[in-house]
């Protein structure tokens, strides 16, 4: 295992292919372990700031429970509870955090905030989902498709949706450091930003892996191992609406897109929640080819892994 401990996962830019892979094999055995009931206590004594300024279900059960069944203490800290930004800057609280706690989990709305936090606190952080990223989530689909799998080298996935997205974004990076073929189908105006395409294509070109961007669903997900798709309007978009599910409507992932890649054997990936007739058809995540399920579990065994490492106590 590389050693991982002192740091902080703000966005997989930070991190080498050779990091990725440990804390995916790292997950593979804490995964085991759960599943053997083997595990030990290994974060007892050691307690864990969980900020949130958005609402969750899977990154908020994965922490909780990962740190909490290893003998940790989490402390959920929402807005109300705290002056994270108000009355209060983010470095004073990062600061006093930093005292008492041995790592801290964000999960909100600006990139910056995060790593403020990681800045001033001396501990761990941990990106819970900014606007930005979403890398916990990101390691969770290549562990699972790994497990699909059995490699990840030269397998393609294709992602139709909005391109911007925090998923969409960190799912580029991660592909790229790992030799994943991605292609983004979206529309132009939802196509992801020219410096971050220029900064995974340049990760591409050492691990020969071929990042895209097309305006039709059929062709992005042509040739795909994987569809992954997410909402079309994130928390605090709700006022876009009407817009974007005019603008995605058709790049729902329907039984007849699943065809298109023409592969039989592909699966389905969305980071959830999801909206059942907008994204995404019940079919379809519902159905046989979805690995969606297995996806949010994998956020379990994937966030304790980078816990696990980040602490020193793998």
């Amino acid at each position: 295992m590389p050693p991982l401990k002192g740091r902080s996962l703000l966005t997989l830019l930070d991190f080498s292919a050779e990091e990725i892979t440990a804390l995916l094999d790292l997950a593979d055995r804490v995964k085991r372990e759960r599943v053997q009931r083997t595990h030990s206590r290994r974060f007892e004594g050691r307690t864990l700031a969980m900020i949130f300024e958005k609402r969750s279900t899977r990154t908020r059960c994965a922490f909780e429970t990962s740190f909490g069944e290893e003998g940790g203490h989490p402390v959920f800290l929402a807005p109300g509870d705290i002056h994270l930004g108000e009355k209060e800057s983010v470095e004073d609280t990062a600061k006093v955090l930093g005292r008492m706690f041995d790592c801290i989990e964000f999960r909100g709305y600006r990139q910056q905030t995060v790593e403020t936090l990681a800045k001033y606190s001396g501990v761990p952080v941990y990106n819970g989902l900014t606007d930005l990223y979403h890398p916990t989530q990101v390691l969770a689909d290549l562990m699972t498709l790994r497990e699909r799998f059995g490699s990840l080298v030269g397998k393609k996935i294709s992602y139709v949706g909005d391109g911007r997205n925090n998923v969409a974004r960190s799912l580029m990076i991660g592909c790229a450091k790992l030799g994943v073929h991605m292609t983004i189908g979206t529309p132009a105006s939802l196509s992801p930003d020219q410096a971050l395409l220029t900064a995974v294509r340049r990760s591409a070109e050492v691990t020969g892996s071929a990042i895209s961007v097309v305006d039709d669903p059929r062709t992005a997900v042509s040739g795909a191992d994987a569809v992954y798709t997410d909402v079309w309007y994130s928390m605090g978009e709700e006022e876009k609406a009407a817009e974007r599910i005019a603008l995605l409507r058709p790049y729902q992932v329907n039984e007849d897109l699943m065809r298109a890649t023409g592969k039989p054997e592909s699966v389905f990936l969305h980071c959830l929640p999801a909206v059942k007739g907008n994204e995404v058809v019940s079919s379809v995540i519902d159905g046989p080819q979805s690995a969606a399920w297995d996806e949010a579990e994998n956020r379990k065994h994937t966030i304790k892994a980078i816990m696990l490492a980040t602490l020193g106590l793998d």
